[in-house]
């Protein structure tokens, strides 16, 4: 109808108005807390701050089991862990060693805190020494088939462990479909796989290498990782992860693609997760720390935006403050 009988902003006039009818609501339940585990030796520090992401560090075992029992406290809804291990080689065997950093964290974090969710990132770049996602041929290129294999050990090794759900990350073709059939033989058929499935090759990982130590020694992961100019290949990436028996896909970044986050929930009617990565963080703490933005405004409306877009999940460095802050507005 015309004006004057339709006024929008009837419904907007009071905090209790606009709280009744709003269509998006985020909770802290709906986060996902990343965590970077070292591989440290005792005379080390439990917390290595990471200086491109403040706030942020590189955790002990026990620093971890610590951090994710604030998360736990402060009701998120699961944590991911991220291994940084005290020597690499061009396997990247510590993946999947069965005492590996990763999964010596799980072990113990579960058996503080069991009912809390562990996610774990399967991908090898965080322990080979080059630096990439997977094993090299002879000519440099990520031998696809060949890395599948690892991962999959890698994945059972974390289910083993006590992982509640493994995320493969490396973006080889078929990696989803091989998880499975390796999780199924090795007696884990209820472990779920939460699928990097539209991970793109972006600028906003930055901080990211730096905390886990994985930048590439020589060239970049264009050769696996999407081009950020192609959403219907991403879309088309989701749907061969849902035939190959992902439970869960995942677009990252996050900030820059919510046209994918939508269209991948459309094309997948999956729940879907979302990575506000690194860089995401580090521009808000940047623009916060200069006194340009409300850093507590800006995060809860990112965050947000995400879940209104079509995200189930959100990975984000800012869950704990994002909790801290949901939980105080409800006061």
């Amino acid at each position: 109808m015309a004006f004057p009988q339709t006024r929008m902003r009837r419904l907007r006039a009071s905090a209790g108005l606009r709280g009744l009818v709003r269509e998006t609501e985020l909770s802290a339940g709906r986060l996902m807390l990343p965590l970077f585990v070292m591989d440290s030796a005792p005379a080390h520090p439990a917390r290595e701050p990471i200086a491109a992401m403040p706030g942020i560090e590189r955790l002990s075992i026990s620093a971890a089991v610590a951090d994710a029992r604030e998360a736990a406290e402060l009701g998120i809804g699961a944590v991911m862990l991220f291994g940084i291990p005290a020597e690499k080689d061009e396997q990247g065997s510590g993946a999947f060693d069965e005492d590996g950093v990763v999964q010596v964290a799980i072990r113990a974090i579960k058996q503080a805190l069991p009912e809390l969710l562990v996610v774990t990132d399967v991908c090898l770049c965080e322990y080979t020494s080059h630096g990439h996602c997977g094993l090299l041929r002879d000519d440099g290129a990520v031998d696809n088939d060949a890395t599948v294999e690892l991962l999959g050990r890698t994945a059972v090794s974390h289910a083993r462990a006590g992982a509640d759900l493994v995320a493969p990350s490396d973006m080889m073709d078929g990696r989803v479909g091989a998880i499975r059939d390796e999780l199924d033989g090795e007696g884990f058929s209820e472990t779920p796989i939460l699928a990097y499935s539209a991970k793109f090759a972006s600028a906003f990982y930055g901080p990211f290498r730096e905390a886990a130590g994985s930048t590439p020694a020589f060239g970049d992961r264009r050769g696996y990782q999407l081009d950020p100019g192609n959403g219907r290949e991403a879309v088309r990436e989701a749907v061969l992860d849902v035939q190959e028996g992902a439970d869960m896909v995942m677009v990252k970044p996050a900030l820059a693609y919510g046209d994918l986050i939508s269209a991948v929930k459309r094309a997948t009617r999956l729940p879907l997760a979302v990575y506000n990565v690194s860089g995401e963080y580090a521009m808000v703490k940047a623009a916060a720390a200069a006194g340009y933005l409300d850093e507590r405004a800006t995060v809860l409306e990112i965050l947000t935006s995400l879940h209104r877009a079509g995200a189930d999940t959100i990975i984000s460095y800012h869950a704990k403050d994002a909790a801290r802050w949901l939980k105080e507005q409800r006061r």
